[in-house]
């Protein structure tokens, strides 16, 4: 058996940027050209233009001790003044850094003087309270100001914060606040969800109570925010604004090295335990500041930046906290969903803050598909001039569709790979100098360095796929999984020893472009070939009934696997065919655009897919449904009720 992933999809169709884009392009040639002659160089060069040291580095990278990576660590900087005081000094005070948009349609508007001014008082707080530099902050809060002021605020006093998605549970959150050992719990008595308010305090509580109520945290700092009745516990639990009002105005900034930690985040493991992926200052704050402003185009005096992503996921903390802030950007920063209180309140936004870059992920954008251009065309989205997608590979129609009706047909669309552990971009467009390609990471950014290698880790040539491996340490790089430097080890480097893998397949195109193939465990072996989930799915949404649509491979006992198909219909075709005829119908037009071998063996018409809080289909839940076992752990999905109504559909 071959161990390449057979390259099944071509895609014809080119879009080069325009001439009047590229003239005004932040991004240019020269940045590759710079960084293939002197990769350190090029890297050394970002982090003197981008940020502000308090000592200046003399030394780029030290690989000494690797897997794990030294940047710039004889330096010191701070990174809450390299976002917020140093843009006041400057001289742009004035400029809104936040538009707070809350669910209900409140609005808070907050300038970086204002910004930087709140910060100073919630780094006052933490520090009242005993926190110091290094320890641990566990956060627990909605897509409100606050959650980016407190995380500002950890990284002012050189606390580490760890972020726990406001949806999580009781159970999860108290993990990740022992395996850190929290000293604090910053959180909100509940965030605003769908038109009602979705409580958070009560789920601290529970957390803290919980294995006998012993933890390491001394104080829970609670934002009135959902006006939720509450219970309390004296001498722990304060609430925000009664502690800021105690506490001085000014706090001065002061630097720390280059390695010091910044942030652990945590990502769901094969095991039962979380993974602790760890993120220090320097390395990290060049990448973030620097993708940010080349592949998003940012002109920080006029443009204005929404990044949809929840703080409680890495997007959130490199393309809305870290990256824009350092590098002065006017953004929004939205606390509810896409469809409340009606399907067009993303656009309503657009329109509203005149916003001119738009980050999201394919899935939403499928889920608008799903509802038709008829939404969007209501609002004015003339303002956009950029778009990106995150989260997993793109396929081609949505991304069309992304282009046409949100982009007006002119918006150049970054496509970016990356992950929790790379901590910045690794794979995109520059959107002045890269013709596109609908479905294509594209190239490595510069200064990375990229390859698709095979089981044997041999480099791959145009046209054939593999394993995508990153040959080169960079600058963002995850610096180990907190407490556990085996663990760091034996996941991400023993298979290719001086490689780091990505756990990704990926491809080749006949121009050496990039496409992205999904999770490795997402590769199925049918009949001596490896297909990819991600291709076949791009084969079933380009056809014109298709909203979304999820692959996975069944135990088959003549092919070894058989694909099965989940498709959810567009709600216009819903009642042209059957499910019959509709399954019938796909299982044809899959074979005509790939070939019979990536025909499904079945097709379920399916209302909703599975789906974790940050978007991500849980293919491993629908393999499980189509071999007939019993469903696994299901405690990330955002609705668990959905797998039993699509096991009903099934059996």
């Amino acid at each position: 058996m071959s161990n390449n992933i057979d390259n099944l999809m071509h895609e014809e169709r080119r879009f080069p940027p325009s001439a009047e884009f590229t003239a005004q392009a932040v991004g240019q040639a020269n940045l590759y050209a710079d960084s293939k002659k002197d990769r350190l160089g090029f890297w050394d060069k970002q982090a003197k233009e981008l940020l502000h040291w308090h000592k200046p580095f003399t030394r780029v990278l030290d690989w000494s001790d690797a897997p794990v990576a030294k940047w710039f660590d004889d330096g010191e900087l701070n990174v809450a003044y390299n976002c917020l005081d140093r843009h006041v000094l400057e001289g742009r005070g004035d400029r809104v850094a936040i538009y707070g948009e809350g669910e209900p349609g409140d609005q808070r508007v907050y300038t970086y003087s204002e910004l930087t001014a709140e910060v100073k008082r919630v780094a006052n707080v933490f520090l009242s309270l005993g926190v110091t530099a290094g320890d641990r902050i566990a956060i627990y809060m909605p897509m409100i100001p606050e959650a980016v002021i407190t995380m500002l605020a950890s990284a002012r006093i050189g606390a580490v914060h760890t972020v726990v998605f406001g949806g999580f549970s009781a159970d999860s959150l108290r993990s990740r606040i022992d395996d850190a050992e929290a000293k604090l719990v910053v959180t909100a008595d509940g965030g605003w969800r769908k038109g009602k308010v979705f409580p958070l305090k009560p789920t601290v509580d529970a957390a803290l109570e919980a294995n006998g109520g012993g933890s390491t945290v001394t104080n829970v700092l609670v934002v009135k925010r959902g006006e939720n009745d509450v219970a309390w516990t004296e001498g722990r639990d304060l609430w925000w604004d009664d502690a800021k009002a105690g506490v001085d105005a000014e706090h001065v900034a002061q630097g720390f090295p280059a390695e010091h930690p910044l942030f652990i985040l945590y990502t769901s493991g094969t095991t039962g335990k979380p993974k602790g992926i760890l993120h220090t200052t320097g390395g990290y704050l060049t990448q973030a500041a620097f993708t940010h402003k080349n592949i998003f185009d940012l002109h920080a005096d006029t443009d204005v930046y929404w990044c949809t992503a929840d703080v409680g996921w890495i997007t959130g903390h490199s393309y809305v906290v870290y990256g824009p802030l350092a590098n002065g950007a006017t953004q929004v920063v939205f606390e509810g969903t896409p469809d409340a209180p009606h399907p067009g309140r993303w656009w309503e936004i657009i329109e509203k803050y005149k916003v001119s870059i738009l980050y999201t992920a394919p899935t939403a954008i499928r889920s608008f598909m799903k509802l038709g251009r008829e939404i969007p065309a209501k609002f004015d989205l003339s303002s956009i001039r950029v778009l990106g997608s995150v989260g997993e590979p793109i396929n081609p129609e949505a991304w069309i569709w992304y282009h046409d009706i949100i982009g007006g047909g002119k918006a150049p669309i970054v496509d970016t790979w990356w992950q929790t552990e790379t901590g910045g971009i690794m794979i995109a467009a520059l959107p002045g100098v890269t013709t596109l390609k609908p479905g294509s990471a594209q190239v490595p950014i510069p200064g990375v360095v990229i390859d698709i290698v095979d089981e044997q880790g041999v480099p791959q040539e145009k046209n054939s796929g593999g394993l995508l491996v990153i040959s080169e340490p960079w600058p963002a790089m995850l610096r180990g999984i907190w407490g556990d430097p085996v663990r760091f080890q034996e996941t991400y480097w023993d298979k290719f020893g001086d490689k780091y893998f990505a756990g990704d397949g990926a491809r080749y195109d006949r121009d050496g472009d990039i496409w992205l193939l999904g999770r490795v465990d997402d590769v199925m072996n049918v009949s001596g070939h490896r297909l990819s989930t991600a291709e076949i799915e791009s084969a079933l949404v380009g056809n014109n009934i298709v909203a979304e649509a999820a692959v996975v491979g069944a135990a088959d006992e003549t092919t070894g696997q058989a694909v099965v198909a989940f498709v959810i219909l567009k709600k216009s075709h819903i009642d042209d065919q059957t499910p019959e005829e509709a399954s019938a119908l796909l299982r044809k037009h899959v074979s005509d655009q790939i070939g019979a071998i990536a025909r499904p063996s079945k097709v379920y018409i399916v209302e909703e897919l599975p789906k974790t809080r940050s978007g991500k289909i849980m293919r491993r839940l629908l393999q499980d449904v189509a071999e007939g076992r019993e469903i696994g752990d299901t405690t990330t999905l955002t609705d668990t009720g959905v797998l039993s109504i699509i096991s009903a559909q099934v059996h």
